[in-house]
């Protein structure tokens, strides 16, 4: 993992496309903003690990859910 130090308003960049910069601290709370292009998706990881698990529920069908499916 990099670790990197930024201040309010200072930036790093990614993959020369993705720019995220820091708004505002407050306390223990870091606002983040982040532009990227419309075709990068960008998720909070709690959700990202959420839509992960629902794929693998979509890709785990058994052979007889989908026999019945057809009938």
């Amino acid at each position: 993992m990099l670790v990197l130090t930024r201040k309010k308003n200072e930036s790093i960049i990614l993959n020369d496309n993705i720019e995220i910069t820091i708004i505002d601290v407050q306390g223990e709370q870091v606002r983040i903003g982040i532009e990227a292009p419309k075709s990068v998706p960008v998720y909070r990881k709690e959700i990202f690990l959420e839509i992960q698990e629902e794929n693998r529920k979509a890709a785990d069908v058994k052979s007889e859910d989908l026999k019945r499916l057809l009938k």
